[in-house]
């Protein structure tokens, strides 16, 4: 199997005057996207950088975090890429867990590289004229480095419940996921893909190396504006869109989408998160997409199941992908366990498939937890069908349990959002006296919506009597994390906005 970086390589000498990279006014061709990641690659290596170091960046979807990441590809050297909104204390965590030799960062996040202590006894790089300078250097040679044993990336999960685990992912594993990526996705040559899903996360890397892998072209967006990403689509030609659900409902709300060209657009895919019954008719009205696809996997194994044709099974996270093997286990079971078809269980992957991760970084207890005789356990709650497709019901520590019963918010929000008037909702367990947990639902409404009429509707639905949410809160906004997962523990917290606020 061939590294990383062979594909760019291999892409400029099969297209060197193709449109590679466009971010704002500057474009790149093929050829002028090698040229540019060999020159910042020497640029690295001036640095002092050699094989097998690690270097953080902090950096918006910028053609300055595409070109880092290629010449990361090209040198041997490992990027680590960060979450441009971090504050200076994650910085001096994962710069220090990571082992970083260098920081790269952009202007918005000064603060955080000044304030971070062990930044400052590194090496940095700031966007613009620094960065500017890396690219004056004499390139090294268009040639793979062969190493695909080699670390790649390694992404930092969000840490929602702790402090965040590096997931280094060699060469070989994300070579088989782009490559799966383009198989899966139904990609042709000359794709043209919207970047906005975040270059420190696994969606945005793979629509990075997935693009090059079929000679096409990556529009930058630094960051989510979903007026600014429907400009886009329709100046751009964007062929496919690969984003979280909460982003998709976003672009349905600008005003100006009906007036829109969105007509090139022929493929849709969602990760990240499920997406509820009612955005998935909205969505298929609204493109009339050749293919729209669920794609549901993590940073640790980038894919779990595949549904091809979302809108034809809604819920359905479909079969195993074409490097993966899946099972749905008892709660508190080992990976012979397996739970009865349609019974909720616990999903877990197999670590021999060829987009697996060996192991979190220095996290032994994590390892622990999740590693198990050659499975890795998801902390996704599931169940099969009688197809053998997967459903996914939610989180391990998202299941609420009220009157003895375990409930999964997902049925439940899927049950809300086919309501008209209901625009976005989150449904989570709040403590109860005497149920234990109460099933609530947070709303975000349309002028006029009342719990009476949510209630009602859900008596009329095919929703389980006990799984009814007892309790509604309108809110102005649901909490959600920068790549637009709906974040239910600050539900659960208090940490939200409700429509009087």
């Amino acid at each position: 199997m061939l590294d990383v970086g062979i594909a760019l390589i291999q892409a400029a000498e099969r297209s060197p005057r193709a449109e590679a990279l466009i971010d704002g006014t500057r474009r790149w061709t093929y050829a002028e996207m090698l040229s540019d990641a060999c020159k910042l690659a020497a640029g690295l290596k001036g640095m002092g950088l050699q094989s097998g170091d690690r270097f953080v960046s902090l950096l918006q979807n910028t053609s300055e975090a595409a070109l880092l990441h290629w010449a990361a590809q090209l040198s041997g050297i490992a990027i680590v890429p960060l979450n441009w909104r971090a504050t200076a204390e994650e910085l001096d965590y994962c710069a220090e867990n990571a082992e970083a030799k260098a920081v790269f960062f952009q202007d918005v996040l000064a603060d955080a590289a000044a304030g971070s202590a062990v930044a400052q006894a590194l090496p940095r790089i700031a966007s613009g004229a620094e960065f500017d300078r890396l690219l004056a250097s004499d390139p090294i040679a268009a040639t793979a480095h062969g190493d695909i044993d080699a670390w790649s990336v390694m992404l930092y999960t969000s840490g929602t419940t702790g402090r965040p685990k590096g997931v280094p992912r060699i060469h070989r594993v994300e070579r088989a996921a782009a490559t799966a990526h383009v198989a899966q996705s139904g990609f042709v040559r000359g794709e043209r893909s919207l970047g906005v899903m975040p270059l420190y996360h696994t969606m945005g890397v793979r629509s990075l190396l997935a693009t090059a892998l079929v000679d096409g072209c990556l529009i930058c967006q630094p960051r989510f504006d979903p007026a600014g990403a429907l400009k886009l689509v329709q100046a751009e030609r964007v062929t496919n869109l690969f984003l979280a659900p909460t982003l998709y409902h976003d672009l349905l709300a600008v005003p100006e989408f009906s007036k829109t060209d969105t007509s090139s657009v022929r493929k849709l895919g969602f990760a990240g998160a499920s997406m509820t019954d009612g955005l998935l008719k909205r969505l298929t009205a609204a493109f009339k997409p050749e293919l729209f696809i669920n794609h549901y996997g993590s940073s640790e194994i980038y894919t779990f199941t595949i549904e091809p044709d979302a809108p034809a099974k809604p819920g359905s996270a479909g079969k195993a992908g074409m490097n993966q093997t899946i099972r749905v286990v008892e709660l508190d079971g080992g990976p012979d366990d397996l739970a009865p078809v349609g019974e909720e269980g616990h999903i877990i992957a197999d670590l021999k498939g060829d987009e697996a991760f060996g192991g979190y970084w220095r996290r032994p207890d994590a390892d622990e937890k999740s590693l198990r005789a050659g499975w890795y356990f998801t902390g996704d709650t599931g169940y099969f069908d009688e197809d053998g497709d997967l459903f996914v019901t939610g989180r391990v520590d998202d299941m609420i349990i009220t009157g003895g019963e375990n409930v999964s918010p997902v049925e439940i929000e899927s049950t809300l959002s086919l309501h008209p008037d209901v625009i976005e909702v989150a449904v989570a367990g709040m403590p109860h006296e005497r149920w234990g947990q109460e099933v609530t639902a947070f709303v975000k409404r349309s002028p006029g919506l009342e719990s009476e009429t949510l209630d009602a509707y859900c008596r009329l639905s095919d929703l389980a009597n006990f799984k009814r949410p007892r309790r509604y809160v309108f809110v102005a906004d649901l909490p959600k994390s920068p790549i637009g997962k709906i974040l239910r523990r600050m539900l659960q917290s208090g940490d939200y906005q409700t429509e009087d606020e």
